[in-house]
């Protein structure tokens, strides 16, 4: 999947004659973009890392006029046909050399949003730019957890600690920026932020409301006060140290002194949990502020008002209303038959991730009965989820997560996608999007204003930080800052199992239809879940409204196709991907480095012909349990070799959720096989759930 990228542009770049660096460019070997955030060693351990545009300005006067080779590295790319992970180049200054990465992340890198030398190469290389400031902004070098709001047309950004070349700022600092429609960046190219800046040019706290502790911010957002008026609201605490709030307190945006001010404090009782990113909905009587802990499990009527009154938050909890926490002595709210009751409740302590899985570990509350159920649709192993957005989309038609994986105390890169037909869930199934290898990206945080193509596109940053990472150095310039990602929400690998209703009346129904027969009262459970009909799965197969993979072996050739081949005599080998169609015995597709021009597949044998700048091939082999193995040649030389393909699936069947279906009489479908029904139709993924945990009637709010 290609997606189209205008070149970046300021008039007038500065920086030093470019004649006196060697240019090195690393895109993205499939759209062209630079990749930011990689880096190139040398064998004498000189470290060089590309800037947002993906330059590397090198000018080591030692290694200048020769080839030098490099060890290149970057989170979630790989370098294609270089086993070492090396790369060789002929340094000379004046000249330049582009590098080509294969993106193994199903987000894309895009670019660093705050710090200093945001394009310091590109700036050195004379390469255009597309910020005002790209070398330093407000004087600052570092930014910790974002937090964004709509606010009087334009965006309003706030970070906590901040820090500049000599400054360190530790009440939140903040900045706006415009909206792509007025005048702002595509937001493919970069956010231009304009800070509140204090007397000496460096971002001044905004948050300077008086008490000692580090000033952090959670949430924000706009809200009408009493008389009608649009006031910006921010949740913070003032922390003695990581873990211990002294005070808890909502504070009000001063237009004149650009600052927050104290509006309303919480008592310590009342401050149990802070979730981050809120969004709008409403159940069409009343309009909520919704808010994240992944999960939306804390709302409030969406008014100034509401929100600095206690009394007035909601929580979605399975404990009885008016009740606190306690892992021996919670009160779970069940109703007569035994089933487990998730509801809105005020004055209610919430059960969070760990809580549940105190609970289970008591003996209190079965496994399946617990709201976190978020698991990988690869592996089926259990994500522990930690921050996290969610916000509607309407290209899935859908709200979904983008959330961080908490590993505990090292490690807390890994970002997953998931969603779900309601914000309360059923939150289950989800896919790794961005990966970073010993080093944190926390705190992630959607941007729904800069969605694009009705969704098909949406964009996050995070906090990418060595802390709690276990990570060996820090990255220069991108330590502590935060950094955008870009998600394309057609990729096939997020094609995910949603949930199948069963009706009282037996009928079985996806969300779309639920919604459009108005029968969310109607659901009696939710026993699996499935595809969506006309999936863009290879060997799906529709079976009544929805679809599942195709039960039995595999048939024919059509997939993704991980593959490696290498002449007679040689020892290396060279790696590409080949993904092909098939319709009857004719095969079609596209290759790495290679033109397919046709193939046939007659008999469980396979002849593909390929052609690349050097000459014509003939691939011929067979497909055995997920591997396609055999040999190629060239069409006008002697050339010769083995060749071997290892099926990239989509959804493995090989995962323990996946399970068949059976249909009997009805046509109703159970997943044990039944007289008359012990051939499955099709594999579906099981429900891990005993109970239905939904937030019925809830629809997005437009801002």
């Amino acid at each position: 999947m290609r997606i189209l990228v205008p070149p970046l542009l300021l008039a007038g770049a500065i920086g030093l004659p470019a004649s006196n660096y060697f240019k090195i460019a690393v895109v993205d070997e499939a759209t062209g973009r630079g990749v930011p955030l990689v880096e190139l060693s040398t064998r004498n351990s000189l470290a060089f890392w590309t800037d947002s545009n993906g330059i590397i300005a090198f000018d080591e006067p030692g290694l200048m006029d020769q080839r030098v080779k490099f060890t290149v590295s970057s989170h979630g790319y790989e370098l294609p046909g270089a086993p070492d992970g090396s790369w060789a180049a002929d340094v000379k200054r004046g000249s330049s050399a582009t590098l080509k990465l294969r993106r193994v992340n199903i987000a894309e890198r895009l670019y660093r949003i705050t710090g200093e030398g945001i394009y310091r190469d590109s700036v050195l290389t004379g390469e255009p730019v597309p910020i005002r400031k790209p070398l330093l902004n407000a004087r600052v070098v570092g930014q910790d957890t974002v937090t964004t709001a709509l606010y009087k047309g334009k965006i309003y950004w706030v970070w906590g600690d901040t820090n500049g070349p000599a400054e360190f700022s530790l009440a939140c600092s903040g900045a706006t920026s415009e909206l792509p429609a007025s005048g702002g960046l595509d937001p493919s190219r970069g956010v231009d932020l304009s800070y509140f800046a204090g007397p000496s040019g460096f971002s001044k706290s905004v948050c300077n409301v008086p008490g000692p502790g580090m000033k952090w911010n959670f949430w924000m957002a706009a809200l009408k006060d009493e008389k009608g008026i649009e006031r910006l609201a921010l949740r913070y605490r003032s922390m003695k140290d990581l873990g211990k709030p002294i005070e808890s307190a909502l504070l009000i945006w001063n237009d004149t002194k650009e600052t927050f001010e104290r509006l309303a404090v919480f008592d310590e009782d009342f401050d149990r949990q802070i979730p981050i990113h809120p969004f709008r909905a409403t159940d069409g009587r009343q309009d909520y502020l919704y808010l994240p802990d992944p999960y939306p499990s804390v709302r409030i009527p969406a008014s100034l008002k509401a929100v600095t009154d206690p009394r007035q938050w909601e929580v979605f909890t399975c404990l009885m209303a008016g009740t606190r926490y306690s892992k021996t002595g919670a009160r779970l709210h069940r109703s007569a038959d035994g089933r487990l009751i998730y509801a809105w409740k005020r004055n209610t302590d919430p059960v969070g991730f760990d809580r549940q899985h105190e609970l289970i570990a008591a003996g209190r509350m079965k496994a399946e009965e617990g709201w976190y159920q978020l698991r990988d649709v690869v592996t089926d192993a259990p994500v522990k989820p930690h921050a996290g957005s969610v916000f509607w989309n309407d290209y899935r038609r859908r709200w979904v997560l983008i959330v961080e994986e908490n590993r505990g105390s090292e490690d807390n890169g890994e970002i997953w996608f998931a969603e779900a037909d309601t914000p309360a869930g059923p939150w289950v199934y989800a896919r790794k999007v961005v990966t970073h290898n010993k080093y944190t990206f926390y705190n992630p945080a959607q941007h729904p204003f800069f969605d694009q193509e009705g969704g098909r596109l949406i964009y996050f940053e995070g906090t990418y930080s060595d802390t709690f990472s276990g990570a060996p150095r820090k990255t220069p310039r991108y330590n502590y800052n935060q950094i955008m990602y870009r998600l394309a929400l057609d990729d096939p690998r997020l094609e995910l199992p949603v949930p199948v209703y069963r009706t009282r009346g037996g009928r079985y129904l996806l969300r779309a239809e639920v919604d459009a027969a108005g029968l969310w009262d109607q659901i009696a459970e939710l026993p699996f879940f499935a595809l969506p009909a006309g999936p863009r799965v290879p060997g799906a197969v529709v079976v009544a409204g929805f679809a599942g993979l195709a039960p039995g072996a595999r048939a024919g050739v059509a997939g993704q196709w991980k593959c490696r081949a290498k002449e007679e005599a040689d020892q290396e080998w060279t790696t590409f991907l080949l993904r092909l169609e098939q319709e009857g015995a004719t095969v079609h597709g596209n290759a790495e480095w290679f033109r397919v021009l046709d193939g046939t597949y007659v008999s469980d044998a396979l002849v593909l012909r390929l052609e690349d700048n050097d000459g014509k091939y003939v691939l011929s082999g067979s497909p055995r349990q997920g591997k396609l193995a055999g040999r190629w040649k060239a069409e006008s030389s002697k050339e010769a070799g083995p060749f071997e393909c290892s099926e990239i699936e989509l959804l493995p069947r090989t995962s323990p959720a996946v399970v068949p279906l059976y249909a009997y009489a009805g046509p109703a479908y159970t997943l044990e096989p039944r007289s008359g029904s012990d051939r499955p139709v099709a594999l579906v993924w099981r429900n891990p759930m005993s109970g239905l945990i939904l937030d019925r009637g809830i629809v997005p709010v437009r801002q």
